[in-house]
């Protein structure tokens, strides 16, 4: 079957916006089978794995700049449903584009295409359908994802989306939705990890529901700290979104766990655009100045 563009468009862009620094990697992109691999100065970085039998596509690993080893887990208990860093939504029309089991919906990529192959950053895009089997697809997403490491410490993905109703779309409340990232065990605050939000807020207890513009994951594991931000562009809708998080490693900010009367319409044709940054890096959030950082990626532009 054909495949063709619905409901969303997803731009991922690693580095797009971030400050100067001095002597940039050097990022390679090349497609192997069902994946986009991503090497800086010659060492795998991440991959965009894209496979037809998976829920939605996905980026695994996402190495750290010091350690070589993923900050993000492909699959862990008690929710092996979590793919490292990923977009997805249950409760859209009656179907689940979030968790395992493709027969209630599925995310599927209509095959990436690299855009710039190498130099200080790269760019690809995708497009994807969102659908269950034997339906017409309901949303159509494109996909831009741009990656850069600014110097040894950091790794950046900016994440741009576009959602296009290609019918009537319902979705109802649901804490499972939109932008994610699941860091391993050895990360979380169960083993000693920290998750902090723009306001110094920490873990769970106190960054669960609370609107803020990033939140921060990081922790020591083999002797080295490293971590993970995720970062909500001003210009998105429901900006600041209020978080889900989790002691155990995730977090995600999620609107549609505190929708206006627990239920978003969107009309068929209607479009919706949204923009994060994931900021790989070493160190905890203020050794990485994540603020800093933050403050560059909101005066930016897809460029």
């Amino acid at each position: 079957m054909k495949r063709c563009l619905s409901f969303i468009t997803v731009y991922i862009i690693v580095g797009g916006c971030s400050i100067a620094q001095p002597n940039p990697k050097q990022v390679e992109a090349k497609i192997e089978k069902d994946k986009v691999v991503v090497n800086v100065d010659g060492k795998l970085f991440t991959c965009y794995k894209f496979g037809a039998s998976q829920k939605y596509p996905y980026f695994w690993p996402v190495n750290g700049p010091a350690s070589g080893k993923s900050i993000t887990t492909e699959t862990s208990e008690p929710y092996p449903h979590h793919h490292s860093v990923f977009f997805g939504c249950d409760r859209v029309n009656g179907g689940n584009y979030w968790q395992e089991g493709n027969e209630k919906g599925q995310i599927v990529s209509q095959g990436p295409k690299i855009i710039e192959a190498g130099g200080d950053r790269v760019v690809f895009k995708d497009e994807c359908l969102w659908m269950q089997p034997g339906k017409e697809p309901i949303i159509r997403d494109w996909r831009r994802i741009t990656i850069s490491a600014p110097n040894q410490d950091l790794r950046y993905i900016d994440f741009q989306i576009t959602l296009e109703m290609l019918t009537d779309v319902s979705i109802l409340k649901t804490n499972h939705s939109l932008f994610a990232v699941r860091v391993v065990p050895e990360l979380s605050v169960g083993s000693g990890g920290t998750l902090v939000n723009a306001e110094g807020k920490r873990s769970e207890k106190d960054t669960f529901g609370v609107a803020s513009p990033w939140c921060d994951y990081s922790g020591t594991r083999e002797g080295i700290t490293e971590g993970i931000a995720i970062l909500q562009y001003p210009r998105n809708r429901w900006f600041p979104a209020r978080w889900f998080t989790r002691d155990y490693g995730f977090f995600s900010p999620t609107p549609m766990f505190w929708l206006e009367g627990d239920k978003l319409q969107l009309a068929k044709g209607e479009k919706l655009t949204l923009r994060y940054q994931v900021v790989v890096h070493g160190g905890n959030s203020m050794a990485a100045k994540i603020e800093e950082i933050f403050e560059q990626y909101k005066k930016s532009t897809l460029r």
